[in-house]
């Protein structure tokens, strides 16, 4: 487990959004967030969360990305989880894990060549229908980011289910992943990665409000949390007055 896990989780901060969850959450996420408080009727017993409604368009970012990918893996649990947990108030995050693949259809069915081998691929497929299984990001992300912390992307799946989404049942996600939902997910990601523009050079590839410059790239990987709170053209939450930089990384996986 990653020593990232528990100081991201001790910063979890306030979430937006209308619509509130069923309390199917662990106490241990009970004060998390708002909206997660206030479906587990437990507002009163988390004084530090200060209920933030957006006045401005959320920062968006896209991760273009690879399961197996060291510099994606060092981004995501090092930048993006972190600055999510504290910004996530202002902030959307999507997260298309197909990278540098490469797919082609054999018989109806598509087949993916990954490049860091097939274990990539079947961990690009585990994250994608975690996704399309668990739907709300306040649960696949931490899953996510859980299973990108360890030592095996692919061998953590049911210890992080069980930690952050113990309603899911394994099988259904290893039906997906072994059925024609995942196959078909995965063809979507190939198609939504051949779509950029400009065409990604390497992994992690980042979008920050659907553009894609060097420079954007670099303060994301660099300074990802000080970048959303200077985009984000509302009242700053008190998150953004935080003056703590956080660790950089700029290892990349060139196409």
């Amino acid at each position: 487990m990653s020593r990232w896990l528990l100081p991201a989780l001790a910063l979890w901060a306030v979430s937006g959004g209308d619509a509130l969850p069923a309390c199917n959450y662990p106490p241990r996420l009970w004060c998390s967030s708002w909206k997660i408080a206030v479906a587990c009727q437990v507002e009163k017993q988390c004084p530090n969360l200060h209920h933030r409604a957006p006045a401005a368009n959320p920062v968006s970012l896209s991760l273009y990305y690879e399961s197996l990918c060291p510099g994606c893996a060092g981004f995501l649990v090092v930048q993006l989880f972190p600055t999510w947990v504290m910004l996530r108030d202002i902030m959307n995050i999507t997260l298309v894990p197909y990278g540098n693949a490469a797919e082609k259809n054999v018989s109806g069915k598509w087949q993916f060549d990954c490049q860091h081998g097939q274990e990539e691929c079947l961990g690009n497929m585990i994250e994608t229908c975690l996704m399309n299984q668990l739907r709300d990001v306040d649960q696949y992300f931490p899953v996510i980011f859980c299973m990108e912390s360890g030592s095996s992307v692919v061998d953590n799946l049911a210890a992080c289910l069980k930690i952050y989404a113990p309603d899911t049942k394994l099988a259904d996600i290893q039906a997906c992943v072994t059925g024609d939902v995942g196959n078909k997910l995965m063809h979507q990601n190939a198609q939504l990665t051949a779509a950029l523009d400009p065409p990604h050079k390497y992994v992690p590839w980042i979008l920050v409000n659907g553009k894609h410059t060097d420079t954007l790239q670099a303060r994301a990987q660099s300074a990802l949390f000080q970048l959303v709170c200077e985009l984000y053209t509302g009242e700053k939450p008190d998150a953004c007055k935080d003056k703590a930089i956080l660790q950089k990384t700029e290892n990349l996986c060139l196409n």
